[in-house]
């Protein structure tokens, strides 16, 4: 999970220094074709499934929304500060919570609407709406998270149908797909090194989703999850170091409301899980 945080945050950093001359869905377009690549080695496997109708709906949904989702997340990394996009995309999994709740039906308790209102509590108090000038990249921000919420309930309706590396694939598949016409609408002849950049980033990104996988395969979300909040602290870093982004209080004390409640909801499904697996247990089903 330490790797994966380096490898976002490089990712981070390289669309903050080169896609600020392209249109965002275009960069974002370039960075996934060239990902394309690394699904080359599962190619056959791919081609060789056979998928029900409504899972490709599903598939070409959730290709929509996260293609959205990318699009506003290349705009904003242009228009803020890295710490203040770290902190806002920690918005994600509050949005989910909030989605399975009405969605997929899952029970939405006192606990977890007190964790969801500190979430947005710690978005307000980066926003700071009223005190000063919220720019269009902290609403594209905002339409970052709720579109990668989208996107992970619907993957977590994939999931249950078929296995997680086709899950993971036909995401890469259906993003290109659903970037390609917004990218065409405001296309702009790109250089070598621009192209060189977005393979940078394409690099960075699936080695990240990689270390990802490889780490919830080794332990427990309650052990993952805590190391992904040091990505708010590197990208504050480089925010300061590397671009000379003044570091906010405000930004740090609003990143640490949203951690603190997504690390309530995170260690509140780990008890849930294991008193569920005590009971079935003890009912003799396991």
């Amino acid at each position: 999970m330490i790797v994966t945080g380096l490898c976002f945050v490089t990712v981070t950093a390289i669309v903050k220094h080169s896609a600020q001359d392209l249109p965002a869905a275009q960069a974002a377009f370039m960075r996934y074709v060239l990902g394309l690549v690394f699904l080359l080695p599962v190619a056959k496997g791919l081609m060789a499934t056979r998928l029900e109708r409504a899972t490709l709906v599903r598939f070409s949904l959730r290709g929509v929304i996260h293609s959205l989702g990318v699009i506003l997340w290349f705009f904003s990394m242009t228009r803020i500060p890295i710490a203040e996009v770290t902190a806002m995309n920690y918005l994600v999994p509050i949005y989910v919570t909030v989605g399975a709740a009405l969605f997929l039906g899952e029970k939405l308790a006192a606990r977890r609407i007190a964790a969801v209102g500190a979430g947005l509590l710690g978005a307000l108090i980066i926003l700071r709406p009223g005190f000063r000038e919220v720019d269009l990249g902290h609403i594209a921000m905002l339409g970052t998270a709720a579109g990668f919420a989208g996107s992970y309930l619907l993957a977590k309706k994939l999931s249950g149908e078929v296995p997680a590396s086709m899950v993971v694939a036909m995401l890469s598949i259906f993003v290109t797909l659903g970037l390609a016409p917004f990218a065409f609408a405001v296309w702009v002849p790109p250089s070598l090194e621009d192209w060189g950049w977005m393979f940078l980033v394409a690099v960075f990104a699936t080695g990240g989703h990689y270390a990802m996988t490889y780490a919830f395969a080794a332990a427990p979300v309650t052990v993952t999850q805590p190391v992904t909040f040091l990505q708010l602290v590197w990208a504050v870093l480089l925010g300061w170091l590397a671009f000379n982004e003044t570091p906010d209080v405000w930004v740090i004390v609003g990143g640490g409301v949203i951690i603190s409640a997504v690390s309530f909801i995170t260690w509140r499904e780990s008890v849930l899980r294991r008193a569920q697996a005590r009971a079935a247990i003890e009912a003799g089903q396991v």
